[in-house]
């Protein structure tokens, strides 16, 4: 990036693909609220399946940014929460919302008139 004086490297790279998940920041936004189970944020968060939300919270966990604390319990009880590094995520989240916020009309516009810049492709289903 221009006017930047750090010199990238491929591992620099590597955390940088690996990170935004489709429902990443959703997760560390809804952890601010303090530790929740994995029902409270599946119920908060509306659209994620179960099987997304795992993996999601599973990625958090393993690159350090979620703790996840298993009791012995009937039935069992999970709680995840914010590391220290989790919460340093949470306040580029919300920095990444208020771009997204900010910018919304202009990244329509955009996506207008890329999208009627497109040729129209029609696909014949008829007779073979």
């Amino acid at each position: 990036m221009p006017g930047h004086a750090f010199q990238s490297t491929p591992s620099d790279h590597e955390l940088l693909v690996v990170r935004p998940g489709k429902w990443t920041l959703v997760v560390i936004s809804e952890l601010r609220q303090g530790t929740r189970r994995f029902n409270q944020l599946r119920r908060a968060m509306g659209g994620v399946s179960q099987k997304s939300l795992t993996m999601t919270l599973r990625e958090l966990e393993r690159d350090g940014f979620v703790t996840r604390t298993a009791f012995a319990t009937i039935p069992p009880r999970v709680d995840y929460a914010l590391t220290e590094i989790g919460v340093e995520l949470l306040h580029l989240a919300d920095q990444w919302r208020a771009f997204a916020l900010r910018n919304r009309d202009a990244v329509n516009e955009a996506r207008d008139r890329f999208d009627a810049s497109q040729p129209l492709i029609v696909i014949d289903e008829g007779d073979d």
